[in-house]
């Protein structure tokens, strides 16, 4: 049996500093030669769709609560209030459906548009958060119920 020497129980400072540089390989993960790169426009147009998705799914259900309320009539509750913001919301979300389409059609790879596309998606943040607000006072002023009563459903 030979000597063991300190140095192989214990790495040293050149040994401890390369091997924190070497990325750590986790089970299935490929080597690190050849791990692909991330391609980010392909991330946004992604993200993009699923925005989409979800702002038609919530203009679907704008569309049907104020199908409701013209339905009602002028002498239902809240009617001005309702129709009022229900054509809001529709409306912003008209127009978020169409940054989210620009937005999917710009390259994020490209430098130079990374900044436009920045704007765009702030901008597309921001009326989202606003819809979002609008369909809260929405549900408050009970568009629901009415949608609930012209279906005949009992509450």
């Amino acid at each position: 049996m030979g000597k063991t020497r300190l140095g192989d129980l214990f790495p040293s400072h050149s040994d401890a500093s390369r091997m924190a540089l070497t990325p750590r390989l986790w089970p299935g993960s490929p080597s690190p030669g050849s791990s692909p790169l991330v391609n980010l426009n392909r991330y946004a147009t992604k993200k993009s769709l699923a925005e989409s998705l979800l702002d038609m799914a919530l203009f679907m259900s704008n569309a049907v609560q104020l199908k409701a309320v013209l339905d009602r009539g002028p002498s239902s509750y809240n009617y001005f209030a309702l129709v009022t913001l229900l054509s809001i919301s529709l409306i912003l979300q008209v127009v978020i459906g169409i940054l989210l389409v620009v937005m999917a059609l710009l390259n994020l790879n490209e430098v130079e548009k990374q900044w436009r596309l920045n704007q765009l998606n702030n901008a597309a943040t921001a009326l989202i958060f606003i819809t979002v607000m609008i369909n809260i006072f929405i549900t408050a002023f009970g568009a629901h119920r009415i949608g609930l009563l012209a279906a005949g459903t009992p509450l």
